[in-house]
């Protein structure tokens, strides 16, 4: 795997913020409770139409949250989510944000083939586009299904017009993961090909240790994040990425029976915290947009 990073690329991922401080991206995988691939064996996908939907609501105090941090991120979209929703895709455009896909119906890249995978991404990125009115050039793969052994979804995205996407996480996982691969923004299949930009880890005693939000973020006391993070900053001069999910924000959310305890314990651990942990996080750090941090887009 060729992980030379272009420099015009490292420049800008290493732009500073007005007072000095490297810029970190703020993302959103924006989907539902009863998407997430935990709930996979327990929540019929027939079902997603007739369950109650939180997401809209849950979006606009993130909106909110972030207005009031003067944050601009980027929101990973779901297609069958902004189908649903347009007013608020607008929303988030309106506000400042990147608009980016998580692909259509949050299907796994690694349970797809070529064909299944390349319809998904296209099909969410027109649709994005056509409600966002601006180019989508980001994609995150569900669950960071993108990995050694389907490393060809890369070229599929690039082929469809990605620019970047943010779909490998370089830790050890029951689920996901690459721990392989290099921690910072890299291009897979040279410069001319897709960037990838991977969830944030630390270098800790030989090992990659998760710092880029999740559950580790719910899980772990907010002063050992932070810490994680302003190293990334400080001694690896580099960006981090930071991700959360708009549930994450919704300790009232329903329910659903039959999950296992390892599956019920990630998703709804501390989400009571996680509000104003987000708040903050746009107070201890300087954040911006995917694009405008790995692309040099304006």
């Amino acid at each position: 795997m060729n992980d030379r990073l272009h420099p015009d690329t490292l420049a800008a991922a290493q732009q500073r913020a007005a007072d000095g401080s490297i810029r970190n991206a703020m993302t959103c995988d924006v989907e539902d409770y009863f998407q997430v691939s935990a709930f996979a064996p327990i929540i019929d996908r027939a079902s997603w139409p007739s369950r109650e939907c939180r997401v809209e609501a849950n979006i606009d105090r993130i909106l909110g949250l972030m207005d009031a941090g003067s944050v601009k991120g980027t929101f990973f979209t779901l297609g069958w989510i902004a189908e649903r929703y347009p007013a608020m895709v607008k929303r988030i455009v309106a506000a400042g944000h990147e608009l980016a896909s998580h692909g259509y119906g949050h299907l796994r890249a690694s349970d797809q083939d070529l064909a299944e995978f390349t319809d998904d991404i296209t099909r969410s990125k027109g649709m994005l586009e056509d409600l966002g009115g601006q180019a989508v050039l980001g994609y995150r793969a569900p669950s960071f299904s993108i990995g050694t052994a389907n490393l060809w979804a890369l070229d599929a995205l690039h082929a469809a017009g990605y620019r970047y996407s943010s779909s490998i996480y370089p830790i050890a996982h029951d689920h996901y993961g690459m721990p392989d691969a290099p921690r910072f923004a890299f291009y897979p299949n040279g410069p001319d090909g897709l960037l990838e930009v991977p969830i944030t880890t630390v270098q800790m005693g030989g090992r990659k240790l998760p710092a880029g939000g999740g559950g580790y973020f719910r899980l772990l006391p907010y002063a050992l994040s932070r810490w994680m993070m302003q190293r990334v900053n400080n001694v690896d001069q580099q960006s981090a990425i930071f991700y959360f999910h708009p549930w994450e924000l919704d300790p009232g959310q329903p329910r659903p029976e039959g999950a296992d305890l390892k599956s019920r314990f990630r998703h709804y651990v501390n989400l009571d915290r996680m509000e104003g942990r987000i708040a903050q996080l746009t107070r201890d750090f300087a954040w911006d947009r995917m694009d405008r941090i790995f692309l040099g887009s304006k």
